[in-house]
């Protein structure tokens, strides 16, 4: 059975996310994340150090796909998004465009709830140095599809960087040279999804202004106007 978590857990986002398939709090499909997840287990005893599980509700039109769980941030608090600048940047741009309620503390039970939008990330377990390898997102494939598959309103998605943005394509089978990655760009896929793909909105990308706030705030109205 999944562990939910410590006291660092919010109910509405814990009830939510159990309703799709999600890894098991000791999965271990990927040996190499396993292994950084004990160890980190042993470092950071308090704090959340499992798969992290989508946030939002199911009648989501709009999916904000990421990579992987930031080692202090998801990873820390067992929220996507949650605890670091990246958290800062998205959902303080969904709370101003009207896509979240309440208040965003970088804790899960702040109480923030997203309204038509819902978060997961391609890999469920933070690796090391960031950067998941193909084969681990080859392995949280399934967990990706039941996203798909679960949110019957599910209109736009938006992917935060080349890895996502090529994850979502293999999900669904489709040819990679077919759909570049390209900051801004709206790509129709043939199942009627629209995928728009932006710059991940981490401190790095910021801070070298590869991305800025207000470009991700133009992204996310793109999205928001190819809402049906």
């Amino acid at each position: 059975m999944r562990r939910l978590d410590k006291s660092t857990g919010c109910l509405y986002h814990r009830l939510m996310s159990l309703t799709l398939p999600q890894p098991d709090s000791d999965c271990s499909l990927c040996p190499r994340l396993l292994a950084y997840r004990t160890a980190n287990r042993k470092a950071f005893p308090d704090k959340f150090n499992a798969p992290v599980p989508s946030f939002g509700p199911l009648d989501a039109w709009l999916l904000v796909v990421g990579m992987a769980p930031g080692l202090r941030g998801a990873n820390f608090t067992g929220r996507p998004f949650t605890g670091d600048w990246a958290g800062d940047l998205l959902y303080g741009t969904l709370l101003k465009l009207g896509l979240a309620r309440g208040e965003y503390q970088e804790r899960p039970d702040d109480g923030l709830t997203l309204i038509g939008c819902r978060i997961t990330n391609v890999v469920r377990c933070v690796p090391p140095e960031n950067k998941p390898l193909p084969e681990e997102a080859a392995c949280c494939r399934p967990f990706l599809k039941g996203e798909f598959e679960g949110l019957p309103q599910l209109k736009v998605l938006l992917v935060q960087g080349k890895i996502a943005h090529d994850a979502v394509l293999r999900a669904f089978g489709l040819k990679l040279s077919a759909y570049p990655f390209v900051h801004g760009r709206v790509h129709l896929l043939p199942n009627g999804l629209k995928l728009v793909d932006t710059y991940h909105c981490s401190r790095y990308n910021t801070n070298t202004g590869r991305l800025t706030e207000a470009m991700f705030e133009e992204v996310m109205r793109v999205c928001i106007s190819l809402k049906p």
